[in-house]
């Protein structure tokens, strides 16, 4: 197949070559299942074969596990002959890169069968499947995700753990908990001037800066998109500008879920709302505070299905320490009204921008499985009617929830493996390569020897 299934053309590659002459080569960018860019560097003069005739790529690309270690139990290795399938730009996601030298550019890649058919172990097509669904059903969603992350020390500390990174400013190092603190984002202002100076170049309006809560932790949030595909988009490419551009100044961006044992991690929320044909949001209610039975179903489905759906929220083993009371996690399905102790929160705001902050994510997670699998826990929702129960107010780690959810890595996986709404959610073949790449993570994890092993037993067994 010559003609891209993407809607890519030859016209946008020529205009982009003639605009940017400087540019030498270019990144050209798959996410995995980890939602890991894996690729290629291809040269300036191999980008117009890019746009039209896509570029081979082994079919394993998409059964490796986060170390990049291929996963037979996924069927996508031996079981297909790692042949090469074919991988194809996506229109719109070619962009310069900020800062790079030589010049590069950027362009996203979705993978496909030899004959143009999605290859749908690729997690781009499981959310895009989500979207045409809630299309046939007469809605759109639009949505945003916020990007929690660490900035820190490329050393260990004395005490042998990560600590943060001093001030790129002036060195300035500080270990307490700067909480909204703006002096304190001014020791830092010449990295996030190069993030959004990158994230600008790549059409990526990236907003709002706060320093967390925890040292060395900020936020940045992004701008509301009506297609969460580009919501998605937008996510993974500001990870990677922070990425870089951290390395450029000489610190780590860290998107563990969960790196210093004592303070808070990491969340990727993830703002939904739906909209209708004409644009107006199906969630605002007609008179403030009396919620529309939509807003509730929605509500009603994520709660339900949260509990088989944990594992696309907190996909990895250190995901789970990010789970605690008091720590700004939600620990079980409850949601509220202006409330940050629960995991499906209702924002204080205008009518008008009523929407669901989904809570329970890691930054560490795949924003488009889990932009995926909360699509299908709405649809789920709305088809079946579901009440969400009570609201929770007050502190949501105070009490239990009649819908338990896993409690840790092992229970997740479990709970994913054996779930027929996840299947759904992410597609038969998505689900089967997503859970046996976690699986195999569970045992790579469970036969290394950590060091608290050496701290417990080594001298008192």
């Amino acid at each position: 197949m010559t003609h891209s299934p993407t809607g890519s053309t030859l016209a946008e590659a020529e205009a982009f070559l003639a605009a940017h002459p400087e540019i030498e080569a270019f990144d050209i960018v798959l996410h995995d299942a980890n939602g890991i860019g894996r690729g290629k560097i291809i040269r300036r003069h191999e980008l117009a074969g890019l746009y039209t005739g896509g570029r081979h790529l082994p079919i394993s690309i998409l059964g490796l596990d986060i170390v990049g270690e291929d996963v037979h139990e996924t069927g996508l290795i031996w079981d297909q002959g790692d042949g090469d399938l074919r991988a194809w730009p996506i229109p719109g996601t070619l962009k310069a890169l900020h800062g790079t030298n030589p010049p590069r550019g950027e362009v996203l890649m979705s993978m496909y069968h030899l004959d143009g058919a999605e290859m749908t172990s690729d997690p781009r097509h499981a959310l895009a499947r989500q979207v045409r669904a809630m299309a046939d059903e007469g809605v759109h969603p639009a949505g945003a995700f916020e990007l929690e992350f660490f900035l820190l020390d490329p050393t260990f500390g004395e005490d042998g753990y990560p600590r943060p990174a001093a001030a790129v400013l002036d060195g300035r190092r500080s270990g307490w908990t700067e909480v909204y603190s703006v002096d304190h984002l001014h020791g830092m202002e010449p990295l996030f001037s190069d993030i959004y100076r990158a994230a600008e170049a790549m059409g990526i309006k990236a907003e709002t800066v706060i320093s967390e809560y925890a040292p060395g932790q900020y936020e940045l949030t992004l701008h509301y998109r009506t297609d969460v595909m580009q919501a998605a988009d937008d996510l993974v490419r500001l990870k990677r500008i922070v990425r870089l551009q951290a390395r450029r100044h000489g610190v780590v961006a860290c998107f563990m879920a969960k790196p210093i044992e004592r303070y808070a991690g990491s969340g990727m929320h993830f703002h939904v709302s739906l909209q209708d044909g004409a644009g107006r949001n199906v969630f605002a209610e007609q008179t403030e505070g009396q919620w529309t039975d939509t807003i509730l179903h929605a509500l009603g489905g994520l709660r339900a299905t949260m509990g088989d759906s944990m594992l696309v929220f907190a996909p990895h083993a250190n995901s789970w320490r990010r789970f605690a009371a008091q720590s700004y996690a939600p620990v079980s399905p409850s949601w509220g009204v202006n409330n940050r102790s629960v995991a499906l929160r209702i924002p204080a705001g205008a009518v008008a921008a009523r929407r669901i902050e989904h809570r329970p994510s890691g930054v560490d997670a795949n924003p488009y499985l889990v932009a995926a699998t909360v699509l299908a826990g709405i649809r789920h929702g709305l088809r079946h009617r579901i009440d969400p129960g009570p609201e929770t107010t007050g502190n949501g780690y105070a009490g239990g929830d009649d819908l338990p959810i896993p409690v840790d890595w092992r229970q997740a996986i479990r709970a994913a493996q054996d779930s027929a709404f996840l299947k759904d959610a992410l597609g038969a073949d998505m689900h089967r390569t997503f859970t046996a790449i976690k699986a195999a993570e569970l045992a790579r994890v469970a036969r290394t020897i950590a060091d608290v092993d050496y701290d417990l037993y080594l001298h008192t067994v």
